[in-house]
């Protein structure tokens, strides 16, 4: 049980809560999206699964490797409105512009001009994206110095970010229907302005609503071009550094391992349940591939969330992953046994042991990311949430990456046709099955064992907050605006 009740101090509003978890909402729907709209690209306008790799694989590369450096930027930022709120304002704006002009496609338009449109595109909305959420998820690890405050706010934020998964399957429905519109590709340019404009909006409430003490007069190292090469030597090693501490590694591992195995195969659910369970049939499939993402989704805000932060009071940060992600194997074995064509309400019954693999996950890594700053505090003397948050995130966005690439080689491996009905390459879709159960189950298991020692338990947390108090001299008095 919890050792230390959180001080008032320590305890944020709801409001600031919510506030943060409309960011959340904002980056999770553009990529939820993204992932939807993806797959028109094969499907409608005639991407190859060479394609579909590059395109998954080198702006996300490309957004990994800005993270750090605008880790570092926002870490050494002064100004009035705080290091962090400009970045996620300007990076908002930047996100939805983008995303509307990337979805512009023609099928008139040769297969080469598309590909290397959307291309040029991707890599400006993923420069977008850094600005915006590198130091938005550091906003979140500075909201609160409490080890249980800091599960709460990443709970309230998750909780409202995941609706992003309830509604985005919806987009199945609507784009595929005729009634709607006349193609997918016309769908996706249209949609993409009624997807970019609210997204866009939720992305800037953090900038504006949550309160950030001015740093204008903080010591911090200096951001111009002079300082350029000294500046890039800082970010490697405070790269180096973050590495160095092995809990830290524990939680890039295990979330690289848990989100990227489930995403590599999270971009197959629309091929595995339409050619498993209807034999190619899309139309035929009405709302199932919908209610597969919507039902998960509603799982996790409305079952996985509150009980995984529930969990990780009663029995710790570490040992609630573990318990999460075992639930989440049973999950996937159910879900090799419930595709039964014909019967495609059967895999209902996994998705609520399924959903607590991804559900559970962000909730408790970035709460236990915010402790690990803390230990780096204590051994650094400096406070670098937008380091770890950057390097953090890098990871998920190297993997996503590779996640992206290796769905499309997977789609190789099979040999697996979307022109083709079932009856014509059964073994390929099997092999797709296949892939979608056991390569997630793979990656979690081996995520469990990497987490198995993990050790900043509520005890240690709270030693080194104490300890960190103690040299601060601790004014809970600054400047805020």
């Amino acid at each position: 049980m919890s050792i230390i009740k959180t001080a008032s101090r320590d305890k944020v509003p709801l409001g600031q809560k919510v506030a943060f978890g409309f960011g959340m909402l904002a980056n999770q729907m553009f990529p939820a999206i993204l992932g939807i709209f993806m797959v028109v690209l094969v499907q409608d306008l005639g991407f190859s699964g060479w394609m579909w790799s590059l395109i998954y694989f080198f702006p996300r590369i490309f957004d990994a490797i800005t993270d750090p450096i605008m880790g570092y930027i926002s870490d050494n930022t002064k100004s009035k409105w705080g290091r962090r709120r400009q970045y996620v304002f300007l990076g908002a704006i930047m996100m939805g512009v983008s995303y509307i002009f990337m979805w512009q496609l023609f099928r008139e338009n040769t297969l080469q001009f598309n590909f290397w449109y959307f291309f040029l595109w991707s890599i400006v909305f993923y420069l977008g994206l850094t600005l915006f959420s590198v130091p938005y998820v550091a906003m979140g690890y500075e909201m609160s110095d409490d080890f249980h405050e800091r599960t709460n706010i990443m709970a309230v934020a998750q909780w409202i970010g995941q609706w992003a998964w309830v509604i985005a399957p919806l987009f199945w429905i609507i784009m595929y229907d005729p009634e709607w519109f006349p193609s997918a590709d016309v769908a996706v340019r249209q949609l993409a302005v009624w997807v970019a404009i609210p997204c866009a909006i939720c992305a800037m409430v953090p900038a504006i609503f949550i309160k950030s003490k001015s740093t204008v007069n903080e010591d911090y190292e200096p951001l111009n071009w002079a300082s350029v090469g000294n500046s890039l030597k800082n970010i490697f090693f405070s790269f180096i550094e973050a590495f160095k501490i092995k809990e830290f590694r524990k939680l890039c591992a295990a979330t690289f391992l848990v989100f990227n195995a489930f995403n590599t195969v999270a971009a197959l659910t629309f091929f595995v349940i339409v050619f498993k369970l209807f034999n190619g049939d899309a139309a035929a499939s009405g709302i199932w591939v919908s209610l597969f993402g919507c039902l998960g989704a509603l799982g996790t805000t409305f079952i996985v969330i509150p009980l995984v932060t529930w969990m990780s009071k009663v029995m710790g940060k570490k040992n609630a992953f573990l318990l999460s992600q075992g639930i989440s194997v049973i999950g996937y074995i159910m879900l090799w046994f419930l595709f039964v064509p014909g019967k495609p309400w059967m895999y209902i019954i996994a998705l609520p042991f399924f959903s607590f693999g991804i559900g559970s996950l962000f909730t408790i890594m970035m709460s236990m990311t915010a402790d690990v700053i803390d230990l780096d505090e204590l051994k650094s003397g400096k406070r670098r949430e937008g380091i770890f948050g950057a390097i953090y995130w890098w990871m998920v966005k190297v993997g996503f990456a590779i996640a992206g690439g290796l769905s499309g080689v997977i789609i190789t491996i099979v040999g697996f046709n979307p022109d083709i009905a079932t009856t014509g390459q059964q073994a390929s879709v099997d092999g797709l099955h296949a892939f979608f159960c056991f390569f997630p189950m793979a990656g979690t298991l081996i995520a469990m064992y990497i987490m198995r020692n993990y050790d900043v338990t509520e005890k240690r947390a709270n030693e080194i907050r104490i300890e960190l108090e103690k040299r601060r001299g601790e004014n809970h008095n600054k400047e805020v605006i």
